[in-house]
């Protein structure tokens, strides 16, 4: 429990225009987390006077209390940082939060990872979140995934220096299907960036930052032409580029895989702008790249790399649309048994995803191992060998992606021999 504060020391502090109960918050905190306030000494905050009770509020004044302090969610930041929010509020990262919780796996992880922040939850907390969605979380004893700000300018230093490093991005986009990061690190946009900062490259060499191409002039509006599923609207004019996307809209259950019609997750998918839709929405945000591309490289050599990066997509689908199909097959012949609660003979990607093979009614032998290969070709390695070339970077293109997808679809056509040898000996 904190000391009472001295007069002299309440004088001091009101002379020096802080206020007494931050000066107790200080004195508190220094010994119990003396990060946090070493931290806020050396913010902005600090320096213009933005101090504990403006973020946390007064009510929470001992240990006993400490649940009083109010967890500042991404309105209060707007309070002085509006133009900052609103960008925010028009970028993707404001749909993490809800895009995760739109898929059906989402809720069959354990709650540690999700609100609590140790898992999907860690990234996927980005997006400004209902009172519904906050004391959804609060009522499961979770209340530190209030903000989204931190995520980029961490507490308290909340630096806008930190959030133009490139490792800002490094906590999010990394690992198994959010390689974005390694992608560009051991690029030659990366390298040079390494090289530059270790004095290898003289100041005025270019060396271009995930921030320089995705958050310019630093706007907190991110959003690219492709998104993160690598799907899009018109279909291709191409017909089996648009039989293979199709197939794919399907096992992500946005069309229905009886009639083709849309179902409500498109809707869904609407609702938090996750794919362009349209080919203006899709051409508006390749504009914004090509231009920014042009700024180092020349117009007509930049559009070249960027359709070589539509190319293998399509190329892609094309080995994804055919595993897909593969499994479907084994469903639609009652080799494999469909998801308790789903309609369709037919796989869903997005119920996949989490579940380490545990079915939606928790059956483990309900949902087999082909499955979790499918899941592995569209949300790895498919990921790879598209994002990699809008990175520029072989080595995942080909060895992590493109590689790896072919593997995936000659294991699947193996698994689907042997099950349906096996489906005919007991049968």
């Amino acid at each position: 429990m904190r000391k009472t504060i001295s007069l002299a020391v309440a004088l001091v502090c009101i002379m020096a225009g802080v206020a007494v109960a931050d000066d107790a918050c200080l004195e508190c905190h220094t010994r119990i987390s003396p990060g946090q306030v070493n931290d806020w000494r050396a913010s902005m905050h600090a320096e213009n006077d933005v101090t504990c009770s403006d973020c946390h509020g007064e009510d929470h004044k001992t240990a006993e209390d400490y649940k009083s302090a109010i967890l500042p969610d991404e309105n209060v930041c707007a309070d002085c940082h509006q133009e900052q929010f609103d960008s925010f509020a028009a970028g993707k990262h404001n749909h993490g939060w809800t895009v995760l919780n739109a898929i059906p796996a989402t809720h069959f992880a354990p709650d540690e990872l999700i609100e609590g922040g140790r898992g999907c939850g860690g990234c996927h907390n980005m997006g400004i979140k209902s009172e519904a969605q906050k004391a959804e979380q609060l009522a499961k004893g979770y209340r530190y995934q209030n903000n989204s700000c931190d995520e980029c300018h961490t507490r308290h230093t909340f630096s806008a220096k930190e959030a133009r490093n490139p490792k800002a991005c490094q906590q999010c986009h990394m690992g198994y299907d959010h390689p974005q990061w390694e992608m560009w690190s051991s690029s030659k946009h990366g390298t040079r960036y390494f090289a530059k900062k270790d004095g290898d490259l003289p100041e005025g060499a270019v060396a271009p930052t995930c921030q320089h191409c995705h958050l310019q002039n630093g706007t907190h509006e991110n959003r690219t032409a492709w998104g993160f599923l690598g799907v899009r609207l018109p279909l291709p004019e191409d017909e089996q580029a648009a039989a293979d996307r199709v197939t794919i809209l399907k096992a992500l259950g946005v069309l229905n895989p009886e009639t083709g019609e849309p179902t409500a997750i498109l809707d869904a998918v609407k609702a938090v702008d996750m794919a362009r839709l349209d080919q203006a929405s899709w051409q508006g945000e390749r504009d914004k790249m090509l231009k920014v591309c042009s700024e180092c490289h020349s117009a007509k050599y930049a559009k070249e790399q960027l359709d070589m990066g539509d190319a293998i997509l399509t190329k892609a689908d094309r080995l994804m649309a055919e595993a897909i199909e593969t499994v479907a097959a084994l469903y639609q012949e009652g080799i494999i048994k469909k998801p308790e609660g789903y309609p369709f003979n037919y796989p869903f990607i997005l119920a996949l995803m989490h579940t380490n093979g545990a079915n939606w009614d928790e059956n483990l032998d309900d949902l087999s191992y082909i499955d979790q290969v499918l899941l592995q070709m569209f949300f790895k390695h498919r990921m790879r060998a598209y994002q990699a070339f809008f990175h520029v970077n072989p080595d995942y293109a080909y060895w992590y992606g493109w590689n790896m997808m072919t593997q995936d679809l000659g294991e699947i056509k193996a698994l689907a021999t042997t099950l349906r040898a096996e489906h005919a000996a007991i049968e």
